[in-house]
């Protein structure tokens, strides 16, 4: 699937690897200047970097912790002076995600899921903003999680915080809509990436996903990617404020 985003400046965040890299890739491949952002896996951040360039795309990567004031500042100017005004922001990273039952469930806890998604896209968004604002154009894409509607036992921290993250994109639309710019949000439901494969896999679990859905499948990261693409292009232009389920239809009741 294919969108327009010739020569558009964009920033992903936590891209690396998983729908982060897919997101990159797809993003470059249909004209975006992409800014790879990673925390630790630099030499992952690398090669999507260079499978970008071998496909005549443009990227670079950029490290940057971006549950940090100073460094997503850093980061922005970074991109900036590299490649111009970020025009496509998404908002990606996150950390480790562990079930913890509600007797053992502490504020620290919330807190770590509440920084990667709360926090950090105030901070990202905040250092955008003033350059969209001017342009009087620009697109905001958070990456959510079908986990919102459905509640999972014992992930209650992760669960809110995705809640608190569909939230912002809301208020965020109703904002900054009068400014020309857009925000919207990605659900993925359960898509394999690398930390389900391998020694880790559970080929039961993905199986009995995959029958629940209306689709009878698990979906792609590829295909977040192209969710991504097309919020990100003039085609979602009147788009905004909308939560995009992209999960063979698990959600619809």
């Amino acid at each position: 699937m294919a969108h327009d985003l010739s020569k558009r400046v964009a920033l992903v965040t936590g891209a690396s690897r998983g729908l982060g890299a897919a997101i990159a890739r797809r993003l470059a491949a249909s004209g975006a200047r992409v800014a790879v952002n990673y925390f630790a896996g630099r030499e992952e951040a690398g090669r999507v970097v260079e499978e970008i360039r071998r496909g005549g795309g443009e990227a670079e990567a950029f490290q940057a912790d971006v549950r940090e004031e100073q460094e997503v500042a850093r980061l922005v100017d970074g991109v900036r002076a590299r490649f111009g005004p970020i025009e496509v922001l998404v908002i990606n990273a996150t950390g480790p995600q562990p079930h913890v039952k509600l007797e053992e469930l502490t504020w620290r806890h919330c807190l770590d899921q509440l920084e990667f998604f709360v926090k950090s896209p105030v901070l990202l968004a905040q250092a955008v903003l003033p350059g969209m604002k001017e342009r009087r154009a620009g697109r905001i894409i958070q990456i959510g999680s079908e986990v919102f509607e459905q509640g999972v036992p014992e992930f209650s921290s992760y669960v809110s915080a995705k809640g608190a993250q569909l939230g912002l994109t809301r208020s965020w639309a109703l904002e900054l809509g009068p400014h020309g710019i857009t925000v919207n949000l990605v659900a993925p439901g359960w898509v394999p990436v690398e930390r389900h494969l391998g020694e880790g896999a559970n080929p039961a679990a993905m199986q009995s996903y995959a029958a629940s859905n209306p689709l009878r499948r698990m979906g792609t990261p590829d295909e977040i990617g192209d969710a991504v693409a097309f919020l990100a292009s003039d085609a979602a232009r009147f788009i905004t404020g909308q939560k995009l389920s992209v999960n063979g239809g698990r959600t619809l009741a």
